[in-house]
């Protein structure tokens, strides 16, 4: 299973941070979306990240050029044809997933390996949308892309061994560590984190502390880099409410209920960063 091109679905910030370690890798990458604007954003952040690499010495004007030339880009899906390994990096929407890795399998040559970006929805069930689910995984890149070096690699009930160590040699030549687990609800990674987010929370909404006294307690305390309620506000209070309702379902444990202030804070649109309010003003 060797892999020389690379197509990621999706120009966002997953997506075209995924395009953007992908080519400074040495992979040909061509990068889609559904509208050329979201491409023409997606291949703006790129640049930028490029440029702000290059004034900080930590990549030559060369070698960054050499990388935007290994880019392309599509708003046509038939564009992953002839790659051999597809990145979906998508709104996490299940039956939006499946009707891509339907899709996907009907476009792609049959030795083609499609991944995943997914933080929580179930592997196995998005390869039941393909004829080819020994070919499917998760590769869930962490935020943001260039930066965080960790890929948690999901292998669904009928990911085959071969695929595996594709993504994971794939991973490591992207400067990253690749750590494998199996499918279930959040994973490894968000069924801690989440948990622990929500459980801040909590604290919050009964009142036991505010949010700089929860953050300041638990960087200082803990020695986490960021306080919880911060990072709720950097992922997005949206999505750390879907993974949550991703766990809730998937364990049926009322340890994993969303906390009524999270369910409140996304009704009133207050997302985080994104919104420019959530437990903090930005």
């Amino acid at each position: 299973m060797s892999i020389a091109k690379i197509a990621v679905l999706g120009a966002g910030q997953m997506g075209n941070g995924i395009t953007q370690v992908a080519a400074c890798a040495g992979y040909t990458v061509t990068m889609i979306d559904i509208e050329q604007a979201y491409v023409d954003r997606g291949i703006a952040s790129i640049e930028k990240s490029l440029a702000k690499l290059v004034s900080k010495d930590r990549m030559s004007q060369e070698d960054a050029d050499a990388a935007r030339a290994r880019i392309s880009t599509a708003i046509d899906r038939t564009a992953c044809a002839d790659c051999d390994l597809v990145v979906e990096a998508v709104p996490e929407i299940l039956e939006l997933k499946q009707s891509i890795f339907s899709e996907l399998d009907s476009i792609c040559k049959p030795e083609t390996i499609l991944a995943s970006n997914t933080s929580s929805i179930s592997i196995s069930t998005i390869a039941e949308a393909t004829s080819r689910p020994d070919r499917v995984i998760g590769m869930h890149f962490m935020n943001p892309v260039p930066i965080m070096k960790l890929v948690e690699i999901i292998n669904g009930k009928d990911t085959s061994p071969e695929t595996n160590a594709a993504v994971i040699e794939a991973s490591a030549t992207m400067g990253k560590t690749a750590l494998s687990c199996n499918d279930a609800p959040g994973f490894v990674s968000n069924r801690i984190l989440c948990p622990m987010l929500n459980e801040a929370i909590l604290t919050l909404q009964e009142g036991v502390a505010e949010p700089e006294a929860i953050d300041g307690i638990m960087k200082l305390g803990m020695n986490h880099p960021i306080g919880p309620l911060a990072l709720s506000d950097l992922i997005g209070l949206d999505t750390v409410l879907h993974i949550m309702n991703v766990l809730h379902d998937g364990m049926g444990d009322d340890k994993y209920a969303p906390a009524q202030l999270l369910v409140d804070m996304v009704e009133e649109g207050k997302l985080g960063r994104k919104t420019g309010q959530g437990f903090y003003t930005y």
